[in-house]
């Protein structure tokens, strides 16, 4: 579906120099990439701002041409055939939306509709599919201005699967929703990805997004593709300490550690651990459950968003 091979993209930077001279300098976005999406899958696409994620989406949709390498997005060239890869592909930007601001969510639809000559019967029957998926039916009347942050962004992504895309890009899907939005939005997501076989590529800062839906992650830092693999697998790259939750049967002084085991929080009989990804997590259990009465133990698994921080600062491991 997706295939990148040696892609680069650089921009000029011009700096003022003095009153009348100015310097010209080449900027490299995005350095070398190369990976391929088969059809099918979820995949995350992580990385600081700056690192390159925004132009390589810019380069697989068309809007940006690569300076060198070679992109084919359901076997056509985005720059060279953007009309037609738009019949293929369905995006959604987080902080811009595709609707029309005084119109009834309704009407917007209608006007897509024709955008992408999706005919009428067909049209009917995807928008009222999505519309229960997503529960627009309460708002469809409403213009677009009217619209929480939350009803706008599935107004959005139903505007980008009203043909029925192979590929759905998206680009912080999630910004600003609050907890039950967010969870709409990842369920919709899954069940489109797991019914319809939409590949779908996810750009996000909010890794819960990607820990509850994506299968593959791909790390990019400073234009160059840092990793590409499972999630366990990035754990493995990065490892982050582990967090023990106790709950001893009476509050008692700080117990003794074992070595690669740190004290991090308690409140009361709660002990909060963090275990060194070296040690032994059944041994420190042990030796808690030892020397003290134990009411409850929880083991915790390092969040992404840790192991995605390691990856970035370069950890030892990662060298």
């Amino acid at each position: 579906m997706i295939h990148l091979s040696e892609v680069s993209k650089t921009f000029p930077v011009h700096h003022r120099k003095g009153p009348l001279r100015r310097t010209r300098k080449l900027v490299t976005a995005v350095d070398a990439m190369s990976f391929d999406v088969a059809p099918g899958e979820f995949v995350g696409y992580l990385g600081p701002n700056g690192a390159g994620k925004s132009t390589t989406i810019k380069m697989l949709t068309g809007i940006l041409t690569p300076s060198s390498g070679r992109i084919r997005v359901a076997g056509l060239d985005p720059s060279r055939r953007r009309t037609e890869l738009a019949l293929r592909l369905g995006v959604v930007f987080g902080q811009r939306t595709t609707l029309w601001w005084d119109l009834p969510l309704r009407d917007s639809f209608a006007l897509i509709r024709r955008l992408y000559k999706v005919e009428q019967q067909r049209f009917a029957a995807r928008l009222a599919e999505l519309t229960e998926l997503l529960d627009l039916g309460p708002f469809l009347g409403t213009p677009v201005r009217q619209l929480s942050l939350g009803q706008r962004m599935r107004g959005d992504l139903t505007a980008a699967l009203l043909h029925s895309p192979a590929l759905l890009v998206l680009d912080e899907p999630t910004i600003g929703l609050d907890v039950v939005s967010k969870a709409t939005v990842r369920e919709f997501l899954a069940r489109v990805n797991a019914e319809e076989g939409t590949t779908i590529l996810l750009t996000t800062h909010d890794l819960g997004d990607i820990e509850r839906l994506c299968r593959r992650v791909m790390v990019i830092d400073h234009g160059r593709l840092a990793f590409d693999g499972t999630l366990d697998a990035l754990r493995a790259t990065a490892p982050a300490d582990r967090t023990l939750v106790v709950d001893l049967a009476s509050p008692v002084p700080a117990p003794a550690l074992p070595e690669g085991v740190r004290l991090v929080r308690r409140e009361g009989p709660r002990l909060w651990l963090a275990i060194a990804p070296e040690t032994n997590a059944a041994s420190v259990v042990a030796a808690v459950a030892r020397d003290h009465d134990v009411a409850d133990i929880a083991l915790r698994e390092p969040d992404i968003e840790d192991v995605v921080t390691r990856l970035y600062r370069g950890s030892p491991v990662e060298a």
